[in-house]
């Protein structure tokens, strides 16, 4: 893993736990302690109705990051809502379960009223992090999950640095026959699984070449 990045002025601006690590303004504070797993109350109506930054508090301007794994580039849905650019960059190259691959998440001593976000998880650490921005954003209150929209720019991260195409592939590649086993179970199987192809197509156009990041026209 790198050093760990500068942090954004809003960032830096967040109180900080016994370690000294910045506290999300998502983060639910238990017992005098955060808690990096669980939303605060009310956390996810708070940040639709405010518009505000999910990581630092303040409010969004036109353009908003969320900080998705691969597999939320091919679906386009995130059960987050999204970021300043420079908080998802930051949270991106920053946070322990997304700059070490080996992580997996604690499932011990959660409250006893916790909850899983909506949407199918994909309960794995993916090894690669994308910031997507995006201005057509929205929450689909059906589903209650974000629709990310159309990015006007994909930033992909590993182990806190910018990650090479090789990474990106293994880690599409291993997820990818997760979401064809949810398209399966769909009662119109060969059109979920068609749309799932449509989507990967789409998606794959936002791959970092060998030598570069993929640019994405405005």
């Amino acid at each position: 893993m790198t050093a760990l990045p500068d942090m954004p002025p809003r960032i830096a601006r967040l109180p900080r736990d016994h370690a000294g690590r910045p506290v999300p303004w998502f983060v639910a504070w238990i017992d005098g302690a955060p808690d990096f797993r669980v939303v605060r109350a009310g956390g996810v109506t708070d940040a639709v109705r405010f518009r505000c930054c999910w990581l630092c508090g303040d409010r969004l301007g036109a353009n908003a990051a969320f900080v998705i794994g691969p597999m939320c580039s091919i679906n386009r849905v995130s059960p987050e809502p999204p970021s300043h650019r420079d908080c998802a960059d930051y949270a991106a190259r920053a946070c322990p379960f997304l700059t070490r691959p080996q992580m997996r998440r604690r499932t011990s001593n959660l409250p006893d009223d916790a909850v899983q976000p909506d949407g199918i998880m994909i309960a794995r650490n993916p090894g690669v992090a994308l910031v997507w921005t995006s201005r057509t954003w929205r929450l689909d209150r059906q589903y209650g999950l974000f629709d990310v929209g159309d990015p006007t720019d994909v930033r992909w991260y590993a182990e806190g640095r910018t990650a090479t195409r090789a990474e990106v592939m293994a880690s599409i590649d291993s997820g990818l026959p997760l979401l064809r086993a949810e398209a399966e179970k769909d009662p119109r199987q060969d059109l979920a699984l068609a749309e799932l192809d449509r989507l990967y197509a789409d998606a794959m156009r936002l791959v970092p070449g060998e030598d570069h990041m993929p640019e994405v026209v405005q």
